[in-house]
């Protein structure tokens, strides 16, 4: 039964979680560390507080530089830690 739509709020089958972030890292080859950050209220006082996940993507060009911002998507794992690709550079870094 391999139904590709959705049902009962499920996520349909075959899609890939996509983030954007900063790249704080391009010092290794093909890969950069991304910065993903996302706001949450706390637990107890309900103040919002930014939590930064860094994840590390693969960069086929080399294109990313540190700074800027990039669209990343989730994909199969390509080596230890990488499990993202980077899709497209939104902003370059000033």
């Amino acid at each position: 039964m391999a139904d590709t739509t959705e049902t009962n709020g499920a996520v349909e089958r075959g899609s890939r979680k996509v983030r954007q972030g900063r790249v704080v890292s391009d010092k290794m080859q093909k890969t950069v560390v991304v910065a993903i950050e996302r706001r949450v209220a706390h637990p107890v006082y309900g103040k919002m507080v930014t939590r930064t996940t860094r994840v590390k993507a693969h960069d086929e060009e080399n294109t990313a530089k540190t700074g800027d911002t990039v669209r990343i998507a989730e994909t199969r794992p390509l080596s230890k830690d990488k499990r993202w690709r980077v899709v497209e550079i939104v902003e370059r870094a000033r």
